[in-house]
């Protein structure tokens, strides 16, 4: 094990999770609630930020998102890769479910639940957009606040660094002929061109840039770095929630003629959620993993890397889409419903060490 793996062990281990995290619910909703009323009150202001576009790249939500992700991905050690082999199975199962199961379940949650049961309380013009928006939220594996659930659960420190390394690596080549395969199958016309500038412009360069920077700090020393995250920490969820002002303020409108939307919305990825985090933990039962990998590979497989699917649903739909608001919704639930889980996989040790 490298020496960076281990720091990285001790500071999951004991990180406390941030206010920012704990209430993120909180926040969540007084954004909607601020972006609705500034929307309503100073219209030509967010009409004109949703006018500085460049190749269809809104630059001040492009320059939010960057701020968003990076921080996130310069804790994120591709070093770990190869300890990959110490929990195959672990591994395994991670990336069946992560891969090949929650994006395709989403897009058949999607197709009945809002095409199908839901479509009479929902705009029918807005109804592929929501679907689209609930696709691109399961394919992006959760890369961050997967640590704060593996550390609330005594997950494998080691092991949840190197699933979400594995998940990253896949996610640089995966996520757009995957997003794209979904959204064809569902008929939903695929902007090839938007969707490949997306990836470049929200995985590949903040990748890149987030690994030299996380190189360039640890060349001088672990001190610095450590100085570093705890400086960076909190522009990640900063930037998101800006991001999410500015959303409702395009969407307000939108929402105070259909406030049951967000309700309905949340049902699907509720489900997704519930499923997902079911299917990875007894699977992992199943092929004998120990309960401390079973709970970080059931949690990342029900929590999503939601900045990415923001990031993505407005590049690919615009503000004012039910992609956009669709991503939201998942960050809204977010954080309740990954304690909830954790309360579960917690509670059940005794059944799953019987096996």
């Amino acid at each position: 094990m490298s020496a960076q793996c281990e720091v990285v062990i001790k500071q999951a281990a004991s990180a406390p999770m941030s206010v920012f995290e704990r209430y993120l619910t909180v926040w969540v909703f007084l954004c909607i609630v601020t972006g609705i009323a500034l929307g309503q009150w100073f219209p030509g202001v967010f009409q004109a930020v949703g006018r500085m576009e460049v190749a269809q790249v809104n630059l001040p939500v492009g320059l939010l998102i960057w701020v968003m992700i990076i921080p996130m991905l310069v804790k994120v050690d591709f070093g770990a890769l190869h300890e990959v082999r110490q929990h195959v199975k672990g591994i395994a199962v991670t990336l069946f479910v992560n891969w090949l199961v929650k994006p395709f379940s989403m897009a058949l949650l999607g197709w009945l639940f809002i095409r199908q049961l839901f479509a009479g309380y929902l705009p029918a013009e807005q109804l592929d957009s929501y679907i689209a928006g609930l696709i691109l939220l399961a394919a992006a594996p959760c890369t961050a606040m997967v640590f704060v659930w593996s550390r609330l659960s005594n997950g494998d420190p080691l092991f949840t660094l190197s699933q979400v390394a594995v998940n990253d690596s896949i996610m640089v080549f995966a996520f757009a002929p995957l997003v794209a395969f979904l959204l064809g199958i569902s008929s939903i016309t695929v902007p090839w061109a938007t969707l490949l500038t997306s990836v470049v412009l929200y995985i590949v360069i903040p990748v890149a840039l987030a690994q030299l920077w996380r190189k360039s700090l640890l060349a001088r020393s672990q001190a610095a770095f450590d100085a570093a995250m705890e400086r960076i920490g909190p522009w990640s969820i900063s930037a998101l929630l800006a991001t999410l002002v500015l959303l409702f303020a395009f969407q307000g409108e939108a929402i105070l003629k259909q406030p049951l939307v967000i309700a309905l919305l949340a049902v699907p990825i509720l489900i997704q959620v519930f499923f997902n985090s079911a299917l990875a933990y007894w699977l992992n039962r199943a092929v004998g993993e120990k309960h401390n990998i079973a709970c970080p590979s059931a949690l990342i497989g029900a929590s999503n890397f939601f900045e990415l699917a923001v990031a993505a649903a407005i590049s690919l739909f615009g503000f004012d889409s039910g992609a956009a608001l669709a991503t939201v919704v998942g960050v809204l639930i977010e954080v309740p419903v990954m304690l909830l889980v954790v309360r579960v996989v917690n509670a059940s040790q005794g059944w799953y060490e019987k096996a």
